[in-house]
């Protein structure tokens, strides 16, 4: 793996993690939201992730060649499939006098554990810190190396 092709993995790493950490600070602003645009209360969304593979055009060119290439490896960074919502995740409350409540008095409450996203978050910020550190290390070997050259 290239110097480039280990840039570009840790990219796509902060690029996800910073939408996993958009999403649950979305999750932890509307904790108490009883009204969203889609007509109930807002709904608990979590980012999906995916690995992504080797361009099939290079694990092609390599069968052709019978293997002479290195097989490049299977992984190729992160990539975001999509944001799932948690339907069902509602919690009723007995509050006859909110704007929200239905005819039994129960207003509607997304099911959003505050604790649960700020694990979450935490353990994204530190992902998102980890490829921070490795895009450091790649700068510092890519200007000692550019230093060894002018030597």
């Amino acid at each position: 793996m290239g110097i480039f092709e280990t840039m570009r993995v840790s990219l796509s790493g902060l690029t996800a993690q910073r939408l996993r950490m958009d999403v649950i600070s979305s999750n932890i602003a509307n904790v108490e939201t009883t009204r969203s645009p889609h007509g109930g209360p807002y709904l608990r969304r979590q980012v999906v992730f995916q690995a992504e593979s080797a361009p099939p055009s290079a694990t092609l060119l390599s069968n052709q060649l019978g293997g002479q290439l290195a097989t490049p490896s299977a992984a190729r960074g992160v990539a975001v499939v999509g944001i799932r919502t948690d339907a069902g995740a509602v919690r009723a409350i007995h509050d006859p006098e909110h704007p929200d409540a239905d005819e039994n008095g129960n207003v509607r409450y997304p099911d959003i554990d505050v604790v649960t996203e700020m694990a979450d978050l935490l353990a994204a910020t530190r992902a998102y810190e980890a490829n921070v550190t490795v895009l450091n290390a790649i700068k510092s070997m890519a200007m000692r190396a550019l230093s060894i050259g002018r030597a």
